[in-house]
């Protein structure tokens, strides 16, 4: 197979070998004289050295955000896994918790504490750490409250109890807890 098709049309030699080649050194100023040249060329110059500075800065900006969000990806790569075995411990702690007032000396639920220990002290091992709520002040950033109590003990803005615990992956937020917030003395 030919890749090119073939044509009946034939080339016209549009040279003409009689005539003298131009002489670009001769060609007429067209009034710029070299000093204005000399003035572009050199703003020119700068622009574009300008240019290619900032390229090369955008470009080194570039690397280091592209290293940055790789570096941030391999740290929180298992939240996802992490963030579905919380509820899972969550599930496990009312269990146990619930074992625990049918029977708080059975050889089943002396397993069962082993295995949340075991679930609690791997998590921590990936970066996952539990969040201090009780007693603490309402912080919105690590607390979600879903109610207010008065109480005469704990002072306001004070987390009174907590109804599930909250967790954070290294120095990100994972799940917030869940609290309910002193809303001071009755009155």
């Amino acid at each position: 197979m030919n890749p090119r098709p073939e044509t009946n049309s034939r080339k016209i030699d549009v040279t003409d070998d009689d005539a003298p080649a131009p002489d670009l050194a001769a060609a007429p100023n067209d009034g710029v004289n070299e000093g204005e040249d000399d003035t572009n060329l050199q703003a020119d110059l700068e622009r574009f050295r300008d240019l290619a500075l900032r390229t090369q800065a955008d470009f080194e900006n570039f690397k280091k955000r592209t290293t940055r969000e790789k570096e941030d990806a391999i740290k929180y790569a298992n939240s996802s896994i992490l963030e579905r075995l919380i509820a899972i411990i969550d599930n496990f702690e009312l269990g146990l918790s619930a074992a625990k007032s049918e029977s708080a000396h059975s050889p089943i639920l002396a397993g069962m504490g082993m295995v949340l220990k075991q679930l609690t002290d791997f998590l921590a091992e990936n970066g996952l750490q539990p969040i201090a709520a009780e007693g603490q002040r309402f912080d919105p950033n690590l607390h979600e409250a879903i109610a207010h109590e008065a109480s005469a003990t704990v002072p306001e803005e004070y987390v009174i109890r907590q109804m599930r615990r909250g967790y954070k992956l290294k120095d990100r937020l994972l799940r917030p807890s869940t609290v309910i917030v002193s809303s001071g003395p009755a009155k």
